[in-house]
């Protein structure tokens, strides 16, 4: 099966059913995301990359991240995510718990399984920035076009986004 079928199928599911919502953000467990993918794809794997020291993090002695990567049919798609708290804020080195890294890893391979097409449409939106500014004056055309077809992409899917 080609790269493209890959992201076609795992595109395809409705994760709908297996989120959960915490504030205003929607998760996909990694339990249901695994399992959907090894549903489709028996052969994928993962990668929890290490540092050189051999943590299953990285540091940069104020802050820490996660590398994890999820292979299917060849394709390894890479995600780093920053080590963060219950409110989505970056947790300082000196703070920070094996638990905390454990949680980030398992979300770091939900979103590689995302990269894969697998609940992509949960992400969506989700690097927008915090506040927008309204604009002063009338967007053209094509631009509102887009915003009016992401609008309908979102309602076709009944999915809050983050």
């Amino acid at each position: 099966m080609q790269e493209s079928n890959v992201f076609a199928t795992l595109n395809a599911v409705n994760c709908n059913e297996h989120t959960e919502k915490k504030g205003n953000l929607t998760y996909l467990s990694w339990a249901w995301a695994w399992k959907i993918v090894k549903t489709h794809f028996p052969d994928a794997n993962y990668t929890i990359y290490e540092n050189p020291d051999g943590w299953n993090y990285f540091t940069d002695g104020r802050t820490c991240w996660v590398k994890t990567s999820v292979t299917i049919q060849g394709l390894e798609h890479i995600e780093y995510l920053p080590v963060m708290d219950s409110r989505n804020q970056s947790i300082p080195f000196e703070a920070v718990r094996s638990f905390d890294v454990n949680r980030t890893i398992q979300r770091s391979l939900t979103k590689a399984c995302a990269r894969h097409g697998l609940g992509l449409y949960i992400y969506a939106g989700e690097d927008l920035p915090d506040a927008i500014d309204k604009p002063t004056q009338q967007p053209v055309q094509q631009q509102n076009s887009n915003y009016q077809g992401r609008q309908s992409w979102r309602q076709n899917y009944h999915q809050p986004i983050q």
